[in-house]
């Protein structure tokens, strides 16, 4: 049989394909932007058939309607990383969230959570009857190759990125066709103080660095100020728009990479169709599961690997907090930690924690004499190396405890100072 006539015989409609999730089912969804938004509102609609279907994802960017109160018979949510339609089914007990590195979420689908059912969202498939998993790899592939069913949502509006990012029409089970712009994540606005942030993160990187870059404003105002590096390079878990205006101004080469010359290896987007655009059939796209992206040790063989990411909270000692709010879980560790070890086992490598001062309209400090009641430490103080705001770079790496401290005191808000200081001088028993 061609793949054309096994495509022909696995195509049906939406309504029947959520019909092959069970009542007790574990279903492992595409995150992001990837996310199969048709084929779950198919399911949501299909919610009186079903009773106690787990789902499984990282962040949703649709409206995640299966997490709605009156839901909590039919599904509950197990979140690898909340969002914001998420976050308050976990809130109100109506939802799970469990705490794992981003690197290992294909091995704890392989071994623990094991898959009854996959929703992907992938490209048309090409002359040889290959789908790409377009804009979102990551765990995606892993739970394709171990799942009991794979319902595929094919769009023709999916990019065919390259890389290890494909799966053959023999290996799905049920097809949809159903073409619908992928969703996007327009640029933010860019205040005065993260562009300062930007700028004294990217006093910290070099000509021929490899980047691995978060998403939000602070990620793109340190793109906004990496215009004057050259041969930059990109080995990061997800990029966005602004990316492309650096490839585009030259910039971003990847010459120098010791991993991979020549090719930004990434394991999902999020951005706008720019975005998707630029990555679609371009080898110099590598997109790759994330077990091998955020791999610590495949990191490490990046020389000159930049690590950016953003915190929530800073203690005196440099115990970085960046999913949590006191008690209160706001996302998840995604790959923070993985990059950081990653980063700090490169050769020349450089691991970057970057926030505003303050929080709530300038009322609170974000550098803090010790964390909030209840919230968890994400990154250790043993692995973190600059701490930037926009009033400087505290370099804490090898430093002693008092040494951090008087590096995170000059780098609050000066409103803050003067009772970090009161505290220093409290703990350390010396003079500031």
């Amino acid at each position: 049989m061609s793949w054309k006539d096994e495509y022909a015989k696995k195509l049906c409609s939406m309504k029947e394909a959520v019909t092959h999730i069970r009542s007790g089912d574990r279903v492992v969804v595409t995150h992001a932007v990837g996310e199969p938004s048709a084929l779950l509102d198919a399911m949501v609609e299909n919610a009186e058939q079903y009773e106690n279907v787990e789902i499984i994802h990282m962040i949703a960017m649709g409206g995640a309607k299966y997490c709605q109160p009156g839901m909590e018979k039919h599904f509950r949510h197990n979140s690898l990383f909340l969002g914001g339609s998420t976050r308050k089914a976990i809130e109100e007990g109506r939802g799970d969230f469990t705490p794992v590195y981003f690197s290992e979420v294909p091995d704890l689908l392989r071994t623990k959570l094991h898959p009854n059912v996959v929703l992907m969202h992938l490209s048309s498939p090409d002359e040889h009857g290959f789908c790409s998993l377009g804009v979102s790899v990551d765990y995606t592939k892993p739970a394709a190759e171990v799942a009991d069913i794979r319902i595929a949502q094919i769009n023709k509006h999916m990019p065919r990125t390259m890389g290890d990012s494909f799966i053959h029409v023999s290996r799905l089970d049920y097809i949809v066709e159903h073409d619908t712009p992928l969703i996007e994540l327009p640029p933010p606005e860019i205040s005065e103080v993260e562009r300062a942030i930007g700028k004294n993160c990217a006093s910290l990187v070099q000509d021929g660095d490899t980047l691995q870059l978060g998403i939000g404003a602070i990620p793109d105002a340190v793109l906004l100020s990496l215009k004057d590096k050259h041969d930059l390079g990109i080995h990061s878990e997800m990029v966005s728009d602004g990316v492309v205006e650096l490839v585009e101004a030259g910039v971003i080469t990847n010459k120098r990479k010791t991993l991979f010359p020549g090719k930004s290896v990434i394991t999902f987007l999020m951005g706008t169709r720019r975005l998707y655009d630029y990555a679609h059939d371009n080898p110099a796209v590598q997109m790759m599961p994330v077990d091998f992206v955020n791999n610590p040790a495949v990191i490490a063989q990046n020389d000159n690997l930049v690590s950016i990411n953003s915190c929530v909270q800073v203690d005196l000692f440099g115990q970085v907090v960046s999913t949590s709010v006191g008690l209160r879980q706001i996302s998840g560790v995604g790959g923070q930690v993985d990059f950081v070890r990653g980063a700090n086992l490169s050769k020349n490598g450089r691991t970057i924690m970057a926030m505003p001062s303050t929080a709530q309209g300038g009322k609170v400090s974000k550098i803090v004499p010790l964390i909030d009641t209840g919230a968890a430490v994400t990154t250790s103080r043993y692995d973190v190396n600059y701490v930037v705001t926009e009033h400087g770079v505290a370099q804490l790496k090898f430093r002693t405890l008092r040494e951090r401290a008087r590096e995170l005191i000059n780098i609050a808000h000066p409103d803050f100072r003067a009772s970090l200081i009161q505290e220093f001088e409290k703990r350390f028993r010396s003079g500031f």
